[in-house]
């Protein structure tokens, strides 16, 4: 059977589709500061530190793009810098660290300039992404719980 007009499927086709995902636009939510913050790394080249600069700025790029803006007050449950952040990837160990827009060398630092710290920018609690790891694999990272002001 041929389909003449592309945009009207004939009656009882088997195709169904299947919005599981939401779109990926709005998805993920910056305040403003986040926003600034990640804006000031990327045109002063603080991310040299990291261990794949290019694709980091790529993926900071396209986050920027892609995010929508936080309302105001920022919700309690929204990934931002500066709070405390419980998460697991893949099943794993829940493990708790505070996001930063600069490196640092605390244990419990996690720096947006790393691929767990770009992911989970602009994330909410018990939201679920991709993370790509420095070995090419792809986790899921669950946002377990945020803490902090």
């Amino acid at each position: 059977m041929y389909i003449t007009n592309p945009t009207h499927l004939p009656l009882g086709n088997a195709y169904q589709p299947t919005f599981k995902c939401p779109p990926l636009k709005g998805r993920f939510q910056l305040t403003r500061a986040d926003r600034v913050g990640v804006e000031r790394l990327l045109s002063l080249g603080l991310k040299a530190e990291c261990p794949n600069p290019a694709l980091i700025e790529g993926f900071l790029h396209h986050k920027l793009r892609m995010a929508r803006p936080a309302p105001e007050p920022t919700p309690a449950n929204l990934v931002v810098a500066g709070r405390l952040i419980s998460f697991m990837t893949n099943g794993g160990k829940a493990r708790t660290g505070k996001l930063t827009l600069v490196p640092d060398e605390d244990a419990g630092c996690i720096p947006v300039t790393s691929f767990l710290g770009a992911t989970m920018l602009g994330m909410q609690k018990l939201q679920r992404a991709p993370l790509l790891r420095e070995d090419g694999w792809i986790d899921t990272l669950v946002v377990l719980d945020v803490c902090g002001a």
